[in-house]
């Protein structure tokens, strides 16, 4: 017998997603295990897991099959929204040594702390289950984050966690429950903390702009962030997905007015069709996202404005398509995430009738995808010849612009630092720093 030492950490989805791996790595490197770059040479492996389509269950499953195969001696543990939904699916793969839902996560590093047979023999059997009622979940639980996650130098703290809405299609309310939020006093604190050590901080949440809403008080995510500037030297923060009624005159206009945050809007539309959203339960009308979009360019004309799309939803007529496209190249969109329509077990959407064929959605995910790309082509050509704030990253030679933009760097820089760049041509997915020259005569 023994303990566990080595481990990694694989996430899937979201920034709040992300920010929980982060959380969790930093609460196992508390405890004195090692982190692994990957997951050859951990004793235990953990898939921090997304379910917000089947295509995302797939590819947790298949990570599941290649680790075993590689390692049987590997210990997995899933955790993440895919195990508070399905637990006993993911038990019975081969491997699989836990199973911890979203209800238990913050238990983790008690649950590994236990001796655990060292044997070569790659025998599958059902793993250990805990997974609770999320909707017995009443606090915002998140362990402190030490580090960032990923690129090493923009770290996602998550500051509210679930969801109260109940959109048609969506399974995260029934997988994070209900709407809840870290407390001001202990986000000034975790944004102090990390502001030491990193430029840019990104706030995240399942549903960000409910921040604070069941705490009292009346505080709102424009309140939040206001502390956050004034007392916090943190030179940069970037809001994750908000979605698009939260965006508020008065957040816009905070954003509009402060240096340090990041000229960055995204927003979920999931479909300009007005039909559509009435089916999917959507909180606005086409009108309503035209009105907080509108008003985001006209305060920030530079900033990068993206969304969240879904095609192929339940009853989608060419009509309906049709309206969301001329809806989506009207908006001065510099990107979207295109979501092609995936039941999800036990959402209303799953039960409705006129389910879209799988061709059909794939040639309206790909028309959308191609609209994007042109939009986006033209909001980086505008900033060729024009200086950009960017955040240097631990890639070689890269950065990100507060506009969202990849920006290719002419020569090597350390990562975490914030400074201006001078764009000189475009490349296949970004924009590359304009090349040093002299004029000699």
């Amino acid at each position: 017998m023994k303990l566990v030492s080595r481990f990694h950490i694989q996430n899937f989805g979201c920034r709040a997603s992300q920010a929980d791996g982060a959380a969790l790595e930093s609460a196992l490197v508390r405890r004195g295990l090692e982190a692994t770059p990957g997951a050859g040479d951990a004793e235990l492996v953990i898939l921090n897991t997304c379910t917000v389509t089947s295509a995302a269950d797939e590819d947790v499953r298949q990570v599941i099959r290649r680790v075993h195969r590689e390692n049987p001696r590997t210990r997995i543990l899933i955790t993440g929204c895919y195990a508070q939904r399905a637990p006993e699916e993911l038990a019975a793969m081969p491997g699989v040594h836990w199973v911890v839902g979203n209800s238990h996560k913050t238990q983790i590093p008690e649950l590994i702390d236990l001796p655990v047979e060292d044997s070569s023999d790659a025998v599958p059997y059902h793993g250990q289950i805990h997974v609770g009622d999320i909707f017995e979940q009443q606090q915002f639980l998140s362990a402190a984050v030490e580090d960032a996650a990923g690129d090493r130098t923009r770290p996602n703290l998550k500051i509210q966690d679930g969801c109260n809405n109940r959109c048609s299609f969506c399974v995260i309310p029934f997988v994070r429950g209900r709407s809840r939020s870290a407390p001001a006093d202990e986000v000034v604190a975790q944004v102090r903390g990390l502001a030491g050590r990193y430029r840019e901080v990104v706030l995240s949440g399942i549903n960000l702009g409910r921040w604070g809403r069941e705490l009292g008080g009346g505080m709102r995510l424009a309140d939040l962030i206001r502390r956050l500037l004034a007392e916090t030297p943190v030179e940069r923060l970037r809001l994750s997905s908000v979605e698009p009624m939260d965006w508020s005159d008065d957040l816009l206009g905070l954003v509009a007015e402060s240096g340090r945050i990041a000229d960055h809007f995204h927003a979920p539309l999931q479909s300009g069709s007005d039909r559509l959203l009435r089916r999917m339960h959507r909180r606005y009308r086409p009108r309503h996202y035209k009105d907080r979009i509108s008003k985001a360019r006209t305060l920030i004309p530079d900033a990068a404005i993206g969304a969240d799309v879904m095609v192929g939803f339940p009853g989608e007529t060419h009509e309906d398509f049709e309206e969301n496209r001329q809806f989506i190249e009207s908006l001065p969109f510099t990107y979207l995430h295109v979501f092609t329509y995936s039941p999800r077990p036990g959402t209303p959407a799953a039960q409705m009738p006129d389910q879209v064929p799988i061709p059909v959605r794939k040639e309206r995910n790909r028309i959308l995808r191609e609209l994007a790309a042109a939009k986006n082509r033209r909001f980086r050509a505008s900033f060729v010849g024009r200086t950009l704030s960017v955040v240097t990253l631990e890639q070689e030679r890269s950065a990100l612009s507060s506009n969202y933009l990849k920006v290719e760097l002419i020569q090597s820089d350390r990562s975490n630092r914030i400074r201006e760049v001078r764009i000189g041509e475009l490349t296949d997915q970004g924009l590359r720093e304009q090349t040093a020259f002299r004029v000699i005569s």
